[in-house]
Order: structure tokens, then sequence, then C-alpha cells
């Protein structure tokens, strides 16, 4: 079993209890952290490459969310129930999407619409270079790279035509995985298939659209129908089987 380091500078506001919570609880969704599983402090501090302090106060959260159960005083098992409870934290993390974008619909500005329009075209552009240098057979690590700094770019804008700090924070406490975690699992994901999330790219057009007519409710579904792909295509295990 291996944990993802937090061995990094935390972000804004950020401490390394939250960063040691976000990595255990993505590798209790990935299936890293195996239901029954049994694991000490010591030994996730050492993976984690931080002080048993952090952790500690992450597994306490953990255990509120119920994805552990503790045996010992350092002692901890992965309890059976992770991946409901993941489910549920996804759904959550889900309806939140939505309510950003219906929020966005509301109160988005032409000026915040326009750009989110020309993210969109800075990323249809690295995307046609993308498809034409993989054809070539060159690489073309560092312009995927680039359109996934432009997606969340487009995400955070879309975040910004809410208007409402509080929601966002909701969400931001909600996702299943944090934005290291999602970047690190597409790029893992576009390695096994260079066309992963390609099918939901599309939509970002289509909520464009909709943000600029005010309409709400569709802004709301597209957001959800592309958040439930996506989280899903995330936690979806490899197909090769594991050695």
């Amino acid at each position: 079993m291996t944990v993802d380091s937090t061995d990094q500078t935390p972000a804004r506001g950020e401490t390394r209890a939250d960063r040691a919570y976000q990595s255990l609880r993505q590798a209790i969704g990935a299936g890293t952290l195996r239901p029954g599983q049994k694991v000490t402090e010591r030994g996730l501090a050492e993976q984690l490459m931080v002080s048993p302090t952090p952790v500690r106060e992450a597994l306490l959260r953990l255990e509120h969310d119920g994805l552990i159960e503790r045996t010992g005083p350092r002692t901890v098992v992965v309890a059976d129930i992770a991946e409901r409870a993941i489910d549920d934290l996804a759904e959550v993390e889900i309806g939140l999407r939505g309510l950003v974008a219906r929020f966005a619909a509301r109160n988005a500005t032409p000026e915040q619409v326009d750009a989110l329009d020309a993210i969109l075209d800075a990323a249809d552009d690295l995307l046609i270079v993308i498809v034409s240098r993989h054809r070539k057979g060159e690489n073309v690590d560092r312009h995927v790279a680039a359109l996934l700094d432009r997606m969340q770019e487009f995400n955070e804008a879309v975040n910004a035509c809410a208007a409402n700090p509080m929601l966002i924070r909701l969400l931001e406490q909600s996702q299943v995985f944090s934005q290291p975690e999602r970047r690190a699992l597409r790029l893992e994901k576009i390695a096994e298939d260079d066309h992963f999330g390609l099918d939901r790219y599309a939509s970002h057009r289509a909520l464009v659209r909709a943000l600029r007519q005010g309409d709400s409710a569709t802004a709301e579904r597209l957001v959800i129908e592309d958040a439930q792909g996506g989280l899903a295509a995330l936690r979806a295990r490899p197909r090769r089987s594991d050695r």
C-alpha cells in the first residue's frame, strides 16, 4: 500500500493535517487503502512524510466521517462502509457543483461569460495541437498539462460567476478529490487512454451558452451530468489486473 506524500508546502490556509486528510481520503476512495485493512499512525506518517500529529488529526476526521474504525490507541482499520461513504460524499459534491452552476447563471456578467469563451478558445487551440502531435508520435505531455490548466481556470471562473463564497467553500470541503489529486488522476487516466474526458469536453460550450442566456436549469443539469461522469471516470479501477 502506498499513499501519496504530503511533503510539500500547503496551500494558503491549508494545514498539514488537511493535506494528510485529503491524501488518506483519496487513498480510501481509490481503493489504495482497502476495506478492512489495518494501518497505524506511525506507518501512515512515514508514508506521508509528516510527523504523527497531523496524521492523528486526519484520522480523527476520517473516523468522524465513518471511513475508518479505531481498533487501538494508534491503530485503525478502513471501514467496510468506506465505499458507501465515498458515494455519499460524491453525491454531495455533484449536487453542490450543480448549485454553483445555477447561481452562476443568475449572476454571471457578460464580461465573465466572454472570459469563459476565451478560456475555451485557448483550450480548443491546445486540443488541436495535442491531436496533431499525437498522430505524429510526438510527446504531448506539456500540452496536456497546459490543457488541464485551462480547464482548472475554466472551473474557477465558473465558481467566480456564482458570486457565492460560502457555497464555493462548501464545495471545496466536500470534494472527493483535492485539486492536486484530481489532476494527478487525470494524468494517469490520460496516460492509459489518450481520449479520456474528451466525450465530456463539448458540454463546456453548452454551459457557457446556458450562462449567457441566464438558463439556470440547463446550466445545473449540464454541470451535474459532467460531474457525475467525471467522478465516475476518476474513481474507476484500472482495466488491467493488479500484479
